[in-house]
C-alpha cells in the first residue's frame, strides 16, 4: 500500500543530510518499506515522501523511530488510487 509522510528536520540536522538520509534508508529497508518519490518543500513541512508499505503498522514504527531519534517529526496517510474511488462509487 502507498502513504504520502509529510514531515520535518529537527535544526540539529541542518548540515547532515547525506547522513540522516543514509539512515533513513536503511530503517526503511528493515521495515520492508521503500521509497517511491522525496520531495523537499518550503512551508508548514519541509518533505513530502511517496512510500510503499506492507500495512500501518510498519509506518507507524518507522514514524516513531524517525522521532525518537531526533530527526524531526513525520505524519502519515495511506493514499489511494482512482481506482479505490472508482470501486467505491460502484457500491455506494
Amino acid at each position: 500500500m502507498k502513504y504520502i509522510l509529510v514531515g520535518t528536520l529537527d535544526s540539529g540536522w541542518t548540515g547532515h543530510h547525506k547522513e540522516r538520509v543514509k539512515a533513513c534508508k536503511a530503517k526503511a529497508g528493515e521495515f520492508g518499506i521503500t521509497f517511491d518519490a522525496v520531495y523537499y518543500t518550503h512551508g508548514v513541512y519541509d518533505f513530502v515522501d511517496v512510500i510503499e508499505a506492507s500495512d500501518a503498522y510498519v509506518v507507524l514504527a518507522f514514524s516513531m523511530w524517525y522521532s525518537k531519534i531526533g530527526y524531526g517529526h513525520i505524519n502519515a496517510m495511506p493514499a489511494f488510487g482512482e481506482e479505490v474511488l472508482d470501486r467505491i462509487d460502484k457500491i455506494s
